[in-house]
Parts: structure tokens; sequence; C-alpha cells
């Protein structure tokens, strides 16, 4: 494609140089640069794409996006904001791929990836063949393939998208990050349903304030034309939403609602409800907040059109996510979930769940990660003092900070609450301490990390470490000693 052709219609954008020049892809990492690329010098926290773009040139790049003129002999355009010019010129370049597939596009704190795994079921059920894009994997065109990050930046995101409609694909379930949508990785999307699960404290690290978090949240729903947006009413945020836009809304707690649940009913199992008093629904996933996650897929999967019989099937036939409330049964006579749960009210949801399903001890295991929202970590610490028997504070993914300073942050939360407390930096350790302590009956819930595979460190070492293989392997270790 031509360099004018591309940038046509990118408000704004000017070309310095040969605008004939012919671009075969597209990079913002000038190590992936190659010949006919079009390079992106994009602005970081600690790094400059401006920086680059030499070195990009003699690489073969045919031009670049920049926001300042540089010193290179191949042709510039020269845009107000290089990252926000990505989303558009990638859509363009990969010829507008979410005109044709149907995208749901599912945003909030909690409940994202189970959501979007949910609507993928449901519309699988119903002979939609549909694609997902979220945090534990991405599904293209019926192939699982692994990801970095739960929203990818705009050059993947809209390649990705195209390849799903070559492979059949005419649907596409993704999770939509509050940072994806504020660095403007989720623009030039699309998108058909755009759904709003919850709101609670989370990623303060990058917002300056919860204001400031819903505003990006917000993004989806301003952006989303004519798209149906689709509301959790229970949640004061959504609620927000749904007096602001015209909002197609649902609630799991009994308020007025397009979409409501009654008769809910939990069991080892999972959960049964009734919508809307007519149509009973039975899913494998236990908790007051998955029936939520339901409820929102359900209402989506109407929005496309599908029948209420059929959005129930597929919530019926649901498979658990990875990490999201996964049992570990290495034939102990207690009960052991793994859960990604990694903020307060995400740890108040996973251990009420959890209370619900046993009879006698309830023990915790969780921390907080590094370089992240440093006031939330307190806050966990009370939901897991506050509803555990035995709440056993350890280490997440530090990053860069004192391991035994963020647990001894979150452990002071945990203090004069109801349980027993007990703080082991080792992850590993801790696990095995809280299995060792567990007997028949109990429920030992290790929260955090969910489908992780590893635990990340200063100066960005990463070691192998699933919550689940290590369970698994303590669990057979204490068997052995038995």
């Amino acid at each position: 494609m031509r360099l004018e052709e591309l940038v046509a219609g990118v408000a704004g954008a000017r070309i310095r140089g040969d605008a004939g020049a012919e671009i075969t892809a597209l990079a913002y990492d000038s190590r992936k640069v190659g010949p006919g690329t079009l390079f992106f010098c994009v602005p970081g926290e600690k790094v400059d794409g401006h920086d680059f773009g030499l070195a990009a040139a003699a690489a073969g790049a045919a031009a670049l996006v920049v926001e300042r003129e540089l010193e290179v002999a191949i042709p510039q355009v020269v845009v107000a904001d290089a990252r926000a010019a990505m989303a558009p010129l990638a859509a363009r370049f990969w010829a507008e791929p979410t005109a044709e597939l149907r995208v749901l596009g599912v945003t909030g704190t909690n409940g994202k990836t189970t959501t979007a795994f949910l609507i993928r079921e449901i519309l699988e059920a119903a002979d939609i063949q549909c694609g997902l894009l979220g945090t534990v994997k991405q599904v293209v065109a019926g192939v699982e393939e692994e990801v970095e990050r739960t929203t990818p930046e705009a050059i993947e995101l809209q390649a990705t998208f195209r390849r799903m409609l070559e492979g059949g694909d005419r649907a596409c379930a993704m999770e939509v990050s509050s940072h994806a949508l504020a660095l403007h990785r989720a623009d030039a999307i699309h998108f058909e349903v755009a759904l709003f699960t919850n709101l609670t404290q989370d990623h303060l690290d990058f917002h300056a304030d919860m204001e400031d978090y819903f505003r990006a949240k917000r993004m989806l729903f301003s952006a989303a034309g004519a798209a149906t947006r689709i509301v959790n009413v229970d949640d004061p945020y959504g609620r927000r939403l749904a007096d602001e836009f015209e909002c197609v809304t649902f609630s799991a707690e009994g308020a007025t609602a397009d979409y409501s649940a009654s008769a809910v009913e939990f069991d080892a199992g999972g959960a049964r409800f009734t919508v809307n008093g007519e149509i009973e629904v039975r899913t494998g996933l236990p908790g007051h907040f998955n029936v939520a996650n339901a409820l929102g897929a359900f209402a989506a999967a109407r929005a496309l059109g599908v029948a209420a019989e059929t959005a129930a099937t597929g919530l019926a036939r649901a498979a658990r996510v990875p990490g999201r409330f996964e049992p570990i049964d290495e034939g102990q006579d207690f009960a052991v979930l793994v859960d990604y749960a990694h903020t307060p009210d995400s740890i108040e949801n996973v251990l009420r769940a959890a209370r619900r399903l046993t009879t006698g001890r309830l023990i915790s295991v969780f921390g907080a990660g590094g370089d992240r929202d440093r006031d939330k970590r307190p806050k966990m610490g009370r939901a897991g003092g506050e509803l555990s028997d035995l709440a056993v504070v350890t280490s997440d993914n530090p990053r860069s900070e004192d391991p035994a300073a963020i647990v001894a942050e979150v452990a002071a939360g945990a203090e004069g609450q109801a349980a027993e407390v007990e703080v082991e930096v080792d992850r590993r350790a801790a696990i095995a301490l809280a299995l060792g302590r567990a007997e028949s009956g109990d429920t030992v819930v290790i929260a955090g990390k969910g489908h992780e595979q590893g635990q990340e460190f200063e100066g960005g070492r990463k070691i192998p470490f699933d919550d689940r293989e290590v369970a698994r392997e303590e669990l057979r270790r204490r068997g052995g000693a038995a």
C-alpha cells in the first residue's frame, strides 16, 4: 500500500518526503523492522522511539511516523501523537477487519476473562465461530495462542483480527483493559457490543485515582458508536454509565434490569439460576460473582441475536476458565482452589464463594504485586483477614520492590481481623504451610496469580512458578509423607 493511501483520512497527518513509498509492514519495535516497514516512533516512559528512527531507516524502513521531524533520508509522517496514530493506520493497513468481524468488548476490573470466555462458548453453541482475546490466552480460528498482555498493541491487534477473519471466525470476544483504552490500543475497532462488568480499586499506579480509572473504562462506551452497550447495574459505576448512555442492563442482585437473575442456588458443581423468571440456566462456575459474569455473557449473546435457549445451553457446557476458581484435586480430603483474585473486591468475592462450599475452616494464601497500587495492599489484607479462618500472607510478583516490605503492608491490614495470620514471604513455602494446616472439610484458596506461570522479580528476572502445579506438587508430597 502506498504511504499516501495509508495515511489518507488520519486527521492532522502530513507527509514529508516521498508520499508514494510502498508500505508492506508496520512496527513500533525497531528490532522488527525490515524493508518496506512503516516504523512508529512512539515515546514511552523509559524509551523514546524517536531515538531508534535512524536504526529503523538503516534496517530498511520505508517511512517513519514521528511527532517531531528527524534527520533521516526516508519519508516521515508527522502526527501529534504517534501512539494514537497506530490504531487507525493499522486498521487501514489490514483493510478494516472489524467492519466484518463482530467484536464484543468486555471491560471492568473483575470478571472480564470469565465473561469473554462465556461469550465465546455461547456463540460457538450458536454455530458462530468465535475468536478470543484475553488475559489467559487468545484463540484464532480455533487455535489457542499465548498472550503477553490482556489487550495487544494496535498493530498486533488489527493483524490478529484479519487472521481471525481469514481463518473463518465471524465474531471475537475480547477483554479491553483500561491501559489499552487510555493508550489508544483499542481505537479504530468497530465494536458490536461493549460490556461493563464492574469497577473496584486496581491499577492506581497507572491511573491518578478511581475517577481517572473510570474515565478510561468509559472510553469504550463513548467511542462505541452504534454498538449495544451492556452494563452491570449492581455496580455504582455501571449505574453511572446506564444514566449517561442508552444501555441494556443486567443484575444478579435483584435490581430492576433488562436481564435479572432469580432463584439463585449454589452447590459444589456450580450455580443454577433463572433469567427473567423464564430461562433456567446452569453453569459449572460457582460463586455469586460468576452469576453476574454469566448474566452479562447471556445479555451479550442475545444482543447478537442468539436465542435464549441456545445461550443457556452454551453457559451449561462452558468449561472452567484456567486459574479462575480452579479446583486442584490430588485425592486430598479438603478442597483447594486457585484463583486470579488480586484486588480487595475480588479476594472478598472469592472467599465468600469458597465459604459457601466448605464445612470446615477457610484458609487463604495471598499477597500483592510490586510496582503497583500500594494503597490496595492493606485493603487486600483486611479482606483476607476478615473472611478467612487462617490467612497466610506471602509474596506475589514483587518485581523491583522488597518482597518482605510488600508482605508487611498486606499483613498490616489482616491484623486485628477474625483470622489467624501467618506470614511467609516464600510463596512455595506459604502454599505448603497452608496445605499442611488443612484438615478434612477445609477449603484452601490460593489467590493472586491464577493462570500465571512465572513469578517476577527485580531487574525483569522471572522464574517458573504456577500456583496450580506447586499446589499439586505439595499435595503429592504431603500425601507421600502421610
